[in-house]
């Protein structure tokens, strides 16, 4: 009721008014698409590992192990039947949504990565949450836009702004999350779409707070300005934190492409093996250490790690057993992301380092917690390869700025490494192994300069005009040339577009045929005006007219707009 009354009103909106209303729209309903997420993660959790983890040993052996199998099955069941574009982190694939299908995100998509999502990480798998949020809201924002009759080819607004509002909701923080869809998602800080994303973002934190509550995710207590021996440490602790991300992009990769090769192995039951990996690792850590990390979020240990409650021993054991689970879960087809991994393995490596630090020179516990927020900031930037994002993401959920001056340190050695070690973030790999051509999926920026060119530049100025609509003038020029579709014109004036085989049919039933409405272009208008102007198109192609009379001057097609970017592409390259 509530979605057909939104749409009733987003109808009877035009002009800069109805871009507004539909973001502030998306971005509620993307935010507490992710807050539902997000609690349904935590209760799944809570009542089956954490509430097995004070039972009897041998109860929470064989009741998580239950836990993680059943659970993974139905994960597997759940991609394979459904969706195989639900596995993974999700960034990945709305990304490849963006560029290539205009934003339109499959309603199935959104469904399933739910449910998998749930069951994955709530059921114990060692993977993370906000990803996939990223996914769910992006694909929430765009069926949305489909109700308010959006096309599909119309649609990028609408998942922009819903990713937006989910990471700001599932993080509860904005900032980063309007510069994680600029940085990884669209690729371009100056975007248009960068309004849209920040009142969606915005509204995804008010989401939240209202929700859960404005706390950040981690309390860092006792926090003050790190001394001169952080700055002299970062560079170190940022350097082994980049290394590990680095380790855990290959391998993943790595294992993700032979599992190709598991022939033997139906791809419905390859999550449970990541599954029983998880367990296996996780269930020594508890029953060593008492700590449940290497399981789901592992948010409880990181938390507890910053707040200077484990040992070194302790956070290197977490450290290498959570690295193992996650390549195992992701590389062999998981449902889940690597944003809450990639933290958990960032934090305990500054700890731990931190920590041995201190056995050596005097450090107190403030420089020690500094020295775990880098970790975590220099871990993320290196998978990622977002650097801003990953220093807003950290200060946002700690809300200390006295860290900020470190973290920017800590970038910058955590990109000079993540760089050297691999040629692509973790995503655009995972777009490589997929077999999407990435100078095919985003277009290079020397392409902005060319979209400035009038439209007139790259126009047909011969187009065949259908200037008699009567039976006999139609079949006549349906005779003589082949096309599919005519603008029709009477006295100088556009009427419409008429195709063949409405034309065809209107000569059966005898009767007059039904004209499409037309999109117009003038000859001064821009290659980037023209190119939405052909996504709006229903004709696939863009009638251009002249000001002073609407008289029909020329045509330009989707094929003229391709073909006049490669030729324009072929020269830059020769140039």
């Amino acid at each position: 009721m509530t979605v057909n009354i939104l749409a009733r009103l987003a109808h009877k909106l035009h002009g800069p008014a109805r871009p507004v209303f539909l973001t502030c729209v998306y971005g509620v309903v993307a935010g507490v698409g992710a807050v539902a997420f997000q609690l349904a993660i935590s209760a799944c959790y809570r009542l089956t590992l954490l509430q097995l983890s004070h039972a009897s040993r041998a109860q929470f052996l064989l009741g998580s192990l239950t836990v993680i199998v059943v659970t993974s099955l139905l994960v597997g069941f759940l991609l394979n039947h459904f969706c195989r574009e639900a596995s993974g982190s999700g960034i990945p694939q709305l990304k490849i949504a963006f560029w290539k299908d205009f934003g339109f995100v499959p309603w199935r998509v959104v469904w399933v990565k739910f449910v998998a999502g749930v069951l994955s990480i709530g059921g114990g798998c060692s993977l993370g949450r906000e990803g996939p949020s990223v996914q769910i809201a992006g694909g929430l924002g765009s069926n949305l836009a489909g109700v308010f009759g959006e096309p599909r080819q119309n649609r990028r607004l609408a998942s922009t702004a819903g990713a937006a509002a989910g990471l700001a909701a599932a993080f509860n923080t904005p900032l980063a999350a309007v510069m994680f869809v600029l940085e990884e998602i669209i690729e371009d800080l100056n975007s248009r779409l960068l309004g849209s994303v920040l009142l969606a973002s915005v509204i995804g934190a008010f989401v939240v707070h209202g929700l859960v509550g404005k706390q950040p995710s981690f309390t860092l207590s006792g926090v003050e300005s790190p001394a001169w021996l952080v700055y002299c440490l970062t560079p170190l602790v940022a350097t082994v934190a980049a290394l590990v991300g680095a380790i855990f992009q290959t391998a993943t990769m790595r294992l993700r492409a032979r599992r190709k090769e598991f022939a033997h192995v139906p791809p419905w039951v390859r999550p449970a093996l990541g599954g029983i990996a998880t367990w296996m690792l996780g269930s020594i850590v508890f029953l060593g250490t008492g700590h449940l990390g290497v399981f789901g979020l592992g948010y409880d240990d990181l938390s507890a790690g910053l707040s200077l409650h484990l040992t070194w021993q302790t956070a290197g054991i977490l450290l290498a057993c959570k690295l193992l689970a996650t390549i195992f879960c992701y590389g062999l087809g998981g449902c889940g992301g690597i944003f809450s991994p990639t933290l958990f393995f960032g934090g305990m490596c500054g700890m731990s380092m931190a920590k041995l630090f201190a056995l050596l020179v005097p450090l107190s516990a403030a420089d020690q917690i500094a020295l775990s927020v880098v970790g975590m900031s220099a871990c993320l930037g290196s998978v990622v390869r977002a650097p801003v994002t990953g220093i807003l993401i950290v200060f946002e959920m700690t809300h200390e700025f006295s860290l900020v001056p470190a973290l920017m340190l800590g970038a910058l050695v955590s990109q000079a490494v993540s760089r050297k070690l691999n040629t692509l973030s973790f995503y655009d790999a995972l777009l490589v192994q997929d077999g999407h051509n990435l100078e095919h999926v985003i277009p290079p920026r020397d392409l902005h300069s060319w979209q400035q060119f009038p439209a007139s530049a790259i126009a047909n100025f011969q187009p065949i005009i259908v200037a008699d609509a009567t039976p006999a003038g139609l079949q006549r020029t349906l005779k003589s040339y082949p096309y599919q579709r005519f603008p029709v014109v009477q006295e100088q004036k556009l009427i419409g577009i008429v195709t063949r085989s409405e034309a065809m049919k209107s000569f059966s039933e005898n009767r007059a045929p039904i004209f499409e409405p037309s999109i117009t272009c003038l000859p001064s208008q821009t290659i980037a005006e023209l190119q939405g102007l052909l996504i709006e198109s229903t004709t696939l192609f863009v009638v251009l007219v002249d000001r002073p009379n609407g008289r029909v001057i020329g045509l330009i097609t989707l094929h003229d707009l391709l073909r006049a970017e490669t030729s324009m592409a072929k020269e830059q390259s020769m140039s």
